[in-house]
């Protein structure tokens, strides 16, 4: 890329350098965009500046030097509380900021009211495909918020994403309701595969023999021989079903009125578990099989 070109990307900030964050920046270097990161642990941002990003001492630091404000935070919490602290009181007119994390619905539709009242814009842009997605760039990526905004945002997110998988969909909020239906298909569906397998080896079925008798190849039964593998391999505890983000979805079913029968059962009966693991974003997290297991009835 020629300097004429470069000149003509928008400045990119940066914030939060994790197991997502960090590969996305290198990505938006390869592609040559300019990038001021920050992170609170201060060998992350090193590490991004060794890459070529140019490190930056705080939040407001990065949001005084970019056109775009790209957010990888942990949480639908962390990323509200930076958001207030930090963003929209410096947020400028023409300002973009992309909030990449996953975040309740309702939040992202207030957060969005406030940029707007400053001349800025925020999209609502979760992902999925774990860190392998964020290494190869090939993300999907789902987009919420003002169209034009969506729009100018496209080459940036195209960086990150596979172009055919980064989907706007609709007004601000809409793009954390199209993630919750990707973590709902993924996580209602897990868990009741999982109580399934559960039910047969509490009455004394071995778990391999669930495996090879109800498991296949393709379709639900792929996915239950999947499940009921891991269980025979003695990794039951590993199944996620999404739990830290399912709290998410009920915030959303709440604002519009959906009853969300299978999803307040799940919620309800994991928040009974006792939050000893961690799923892979590092988050705790009960363990639906270990309390299919072992909870009495």
């Amino acid at each position: 890329m020629n300097d004429e070109s470069a000149a003509e990307l928008p400045r990119v900030g940066f914030l939060g350098l994790g197991t997502m964050g960090a590969p996305m920046v290198l990505n938006l270097l390869h592609a040559g965009y300019s990038v001021v990161a920050y992170d609170k642990t201060a060998e992350r941002v090193a590490a991004c500046a060794d890459a070529g990003a140019v490190g930056a001492g705080s939040e407001e630091a990065v949001v005084e030097r970019a056109d775009v404000v790209m957010t990888s935070l942990p949480s639908s919490a962390v990323f509200v509380s930076v958001a207030e602290e930090h963003l929209v009181s410096r947020a400028r007119e023409g300002q973009m900021f992309i909030d990449l994390g996953t975040t309740e619905a309702p939040e992202t539709r207030r957060l969005a009211g406030e940029f707007a009242r400053r001349g800025a814009s925020l999209l609502d842009v979760p992902v999925s495909g774990g860190r392998q997605g964020s290494e190869t760039g090939s993300l999907r990526m789902f987009v919420g918020g003002d169209p034009e905004a969506a729009r100018q945002a496209m080459p940036l997110l195209h960086v990150l994403g596979d172009p055919e998988r980064v989907v706007y969909c609709g007004p601000s909020g809409a793009g954390q309701v199209v993630k919750a239906v990707n973590q709902l298909a993924m996580g209602l569906a897990d868990a009741a595969y999982l109580e399934a397998v559960a039910f047969g080896v509490r009455s004394g079925a071995p778990p391999d023999a669930i495996a090879q008798a109800v498991g296949g190849d393709e379709g639900w039964r792929g996915q239950f021989g999947r499940i009921a593998r891991r269980v025979a391999a003695g990794h039951g505890d590993d199944v996620l079903v999404k739990f830290p983000e399912l709290r998410y979805s009920l915030a959303e079913a709440q604002t519009s009125g959906f009853s969300a029968p299978l999803l307040r059962a799940l919620y309800a009966f994991c928040c009974q578990g006792e939050q000893a693991w961690r799923d892979n974003m590092g988050r705790p997290r009960p363990s639906l099989w270990h309390e299919l297991m072992n909870r009495p009835t």
